[in-house]
Formats: structure tokens, sequence, C-alpha cells
């Protein structure tokens, strides 16, 4: 397969990854859907890792790759030096949003075990096993409803798509050297028919 062609694939695939870390993101925001007051959100959710790591970011070097991928101006060499470029910024977004993600599930979510006040329940534990694994735990979150399972699923999802899209824009990195150094295959389909 040819550098370009593989650009393109990677800008496709980055896409519909980078709506859905967008719409994660926002998602925790709205715990089971209800509007909670700022201080009544989780840390992690402030940290926009999935709207600029994983979202913008990353579409960032989806629009460049496939810029670099097709047969317009951006299709030489100097598209492709840039589609480096720009896949190393998708890669640290992409990085950013496993990182915080990950701080965000060991942390647990932040929420009211009772008396009104809203506390991370699960921050300093100390037991061996992790909340993650014992749910029978989670039901120490009185408000709101749900909040554990909610910011792990989301979390969890976010931490996967980063992951998916740092691969992604790695594996652009070194498509995107190797189509600087020898071409996109471009000009060999054109000349090749005479």
């Amino acid at each position: 397969m040819c550098t370009g062609k593989c650009s393109r694939l990677i800008g496709i695939a980055l896409f519909p990854l980078g709506i859905c870390a967008i719409i994660c993101n926002l998602l925790l925001y709205f715990p089971n859907g209800k509007i909670l007051a700022t201080e009544e959100i989780t840390d992690y959710v402030w940290y926009f890792h999935g709207i600029i790591g994983a979202g913008l970011l990353v579409f960032l070097t989806a629009f460049m790759t496939l810029g670099a991928g097709g047969e317009g101006c951006c299709a030489n060499r100097c598209g492709m030096l840039l589609s480096v470029l720009l896949a190393l910024l998708g890669t640290a977004g992409g990085a950013y949003c496993v990182v915080i993600s990950a701080m965000g599930l060991v942390e647990g979510p932040l929420c009211d075990t009772g008396d009104g006040t809203y506390t991370y329940p699960f921050r300093n534990d100390t037991e061996e096993e992790s909340y993650l694994f014992q749910q029978n735990t989670w039901d120490i979150c009185r408000e709101p409803e749900n909040i554990v399972l909610w910011n792990i699923v989301l979390f969890s999802i976010l931490l996967g798509l980063g992951a998916i899209e740092a691969l992604l824009c790695a594996i652009q990195v070194i498509n995107g050297l190797v189509g600087f150094l020898c071409g996109t295959c471009l000009r060999k389909r054109r000349t090749g028919v005479a």
C-alpha cells in the first residue's frame, strides 16, 4: 500500500474517533442527564481531555493526513512532512486523553455520600483492590444516581479512544516519514501508464 492511501485511511478513521471522544467528554458533565453545579463535577472532566486532546488535536491530524494522502497540492513530500508534525501533535493529544482518563478512573467520581457534601470517597482508598473491581462499594455514592458506573464507562471509553488515536497518529508519523523520504506513489501512478 502506498503512503498516500495509508494516510487517507488513517485520516478517515480519526474523524469518528474524535467525534466519539468529544461526545463522551461532554456526557461526563451531565451524569444521568442531570445538570449539576460546577463544584459537583469530577475534577478530571475539567481537563477537556476528550474535547481538546482526543478531539480537536486529532481533528487537525485527520485533516492534514487526508490532505497529504490526496491528489491535491498537499500530496507531495512537504505535505507528508507536515502530516508528520501534526501526527505528533495528535499522538500527544491521544496520550493526554489516556493519562487523564486513567487518572479519572483511579481517583473515582465526586459524589454525595449521604451527608449533603460532595467528596471523593474512593480517592484515598487503602484497600488492596480498587473500587473498580468491588461493585458492592459503589452504592456509597448516593447522588448523582449511578455516578460510579457513569464515570467508569465514559472514562474507560475515553481511555480506549485515546489509545487508538495515539496509535493511529504514531502510525501516521512513520507513514509520513516514509512518504517524505520515498514519495507518495502518486507520481508513479501518473507516469506508470503510457
